[in-house]
């Protein structure tokens, strides 16, 4: 299944700087691992925000759920969860 996520990230300025950059470093690494497995297929920066907007292919919620709150961010992230399907009138057929 396919799912569109906006995460924003809000990190409290009372967390240490070198917290914050192994936070920064660990979640990199996690998304890059989740990007190659296939599961996190497309990443996009919000321009001028600490935020994004992926595209997930995975077998369903319960999955999204565990690979999301994997995330080492994740306790500081505000998240938005879309599910997704083909369109009828789109002529791609694949998705995407």
């Amino acid at each position: 299944m396919l799912f569109q996520v906006r995460m924003d990230v809000h990190i409290p300025a009372t967390i240490a700087a070198e917290t914050v950059e192994q936070l920064k470093t660990t979640e990199r690494e996690r998304a890059q691992d989740l990007q190659r497995s296939g599961k996190w297929r497309h990443l996009w920066r919000i321009a001028g925000q600490y935020a994004n907007v992926s595209i997930f292919d995975v077998s369903g919620n319960e999955e999204l759920h565990d690979l999301l709150s994997s995330l080492p961010l994740f306790p500081f992230m505000r998240i938005e969860v879309t599910p997704l399907c083909r369109h009828p009138s789109s002529i791609h057929e694949d998705d995407r």
